[in-house]
């Protein structure tokens, strides 16, 4: 008796936080039930056979609606359901994700003379994605509780983190001479402070497959909070048998902030380099505690 359907994704994970509504010819509510964490909604109280509206909600999807007929045994089976999400594509499965540098940039850009812009980046870096239980579940049948393959939905991604070192050493602008006045002391001081950090402290959604990291960066010994504006790419499979997610992040950065304070004044009003540092994140995750061999 009672209603009996899955939530699923296009790509087959469940939708944990799915509510499922339904409504008779007359629109009245007669059921208003939660999928479970593998997705599956299920009701024990018989139903008054007939023809019924079913509609499934579910945050950052689009709703679905169909006709579902109940009958004389006061049962209705609607199968699976398929959200699609809004504006955008899946989130990658939970589990552990591995920063891939051959794959990835991460770039610093500063106003140069008032008139241009130069470009670094760190060729040398590394870091951990933990995509939450509950930002994508398994398929069903997939994996088991607890491993990357356990179910859940799409609910909890605000519950994922990123854990990022970068060798500040590795600075390059192209320009020796710059690079060296760079790691010195004015600047990155590399002796001192070898390694930047930067570990999240959560996420709060900003649009369709987008989200403000908070987090903390450690940079020349200094740290504060900084937020990342972070925009996810998809997902999809490599040439070496892996799975890969993409993401773009990008955030604004005052050299004052992190006691960097040297500057050369070449005219009034006009400084060499500009205070302000646009960091821009390209990066690429492979699925697992591990890089491929390539």
């Amino acid at each position: 008796m009672g209603l009996r359907g899955q939530v699923r994704t296009r790509d087959g994970w469940a939708v944990q936080h799915a509510v499922v509504t339904m409504t008779d010819m007359s629109g009245t509510q007669v059921l208003r039930e939660g999928a479970d964490e593998n997705g599956a909604v299920r009701t024990e109280a018989a139903l008054a056979p007939g023809p019924y509206t079913v509609v499934v909600t579910a945050v950052g999807y689009a709703p679905v609606a169909s006709t579902a007929l109940v009958t004389a045994s006061g049962r209705a089976e609607v199968g699976t359901v398929v959200l699609a999400r809004q504006g955008g594509v899946e989130l990658p499965p939970p589990g552990a994700w591995s920063l891939d540098p051959a794959h990835s940039a991460v770039s610093a850009v500063a106003q140069h003379l008032g008139i241009s812009s130069v470009r670094g980046r760190f060729t040398e870096f590394g870091g951990r994605i933990e995509i939450a239980e509950g930002g994508a579940g398994a398929p069903a049948g997939a994996g088991s509780a607890g491993g990357a393959g356990s179910a859940g939905g799409a609910y909890g991604v605000e519950a994922s983190r990123v854990d990022a070192v970068i060798n500040a050493a590795s600075i390059d602008t192209g320009n020796a001479l710059r690079d060296k006045h760079l790691r010195s002391p004015d600047f990155l001081d590399v002796e001192r402070f070898p390694e930047i950090t930067y570990s999240s402290t959560g996420l709060t959604p900003a649009g369709p497959d987008r989200w403000t990291v908070h987090g903390v960066l450690s940079l020349h010994g200094v740290v504060r909070e900084v937020a990342l504006d972070l925009s996810y790419l998809g997902t999809g499979p490599d040439p070496w048998g892996g799975v890969r997610a993409a993401f773009r992040a990008t955030t604004e950065l005052r050299r004052e902030d992190f006691a960097m304070n040297y500057n050369q004044v070449v005219q009034a009003g006009i400084s060499a380099i500009g205070t302000t540092l646009r960091v821009e994140l390209d990066i690429q995750a492979v699925q697992g505690e591990s890089l491929p061999g390539v």
